[in-house]
């Protein structure tokens, strides 16, 4: 059973666990990611910034979705993560689903992930229903700006 339950501060070291656990491959292939290798103080910082929520399965904390209300209806997906091992069995698009229901003024969700993680791309387009708007760059990894809209 999937359940979500908001992370407070004092959840800092388990995010970082969470982050590390599903960020790793990006950061060995890009030598760098910007969710993986957290400090305490930058998680804490990141927790009062975005609504953040553990994502459980079973009562174990398997993934985190965070989120941040941009304005008239428009919100960014900051982070949609779940560890290697629950990847694969649903878990994001009921992450997806979550977000959308959690904010129901929602009209417009975004967010960034690299291009060339196709299964990142295939998921949010064919799982999802989002279309690639643009792409932009963050150091040396081109990302795709991916839009939903009502």
């Amino acid at each position: 059973m999937i359940e979500y339950r908001q992370a407070v501060l004092e959840d800092a070291q388990l995010l970082i666990r969470i982050y590390n656990s599903s960020f790793y491959d990006d950061h060995i292939r890009y030598g760098f990611c910007p969710g993986y290798g957290q400090t305490i103080e930058q998680m804490e910082a990141s927790i009062s910034k975005y609504l953040k929520h553990i994502i459980l399965c079973d009562n174990e904390p398997v993934g985190c979705v965070s989120c941040i209300k941009l304005g008239n209806g428009a919100y960014e997906i900051g982070c949609l993560c779940v560890i290697p091992e629950y990847q694969g069995k649903g878990i994001g698009t009921q992450a997806i689903q979550f977000v959308k229901t959690l904010y129901e003024d929602w009209e417009r969700l975004t967010l960034v992930t690299p291009i060339s993680k196709k299964q990142n791309v295939k998921f949010y387009t064919e799982k999802c229903g989002f279309r690639i708007e643009s792409t932009e760059k963050d150091g040396n990894v081109e990302l795709a700006r991916f839009v939903l809209e009502r």
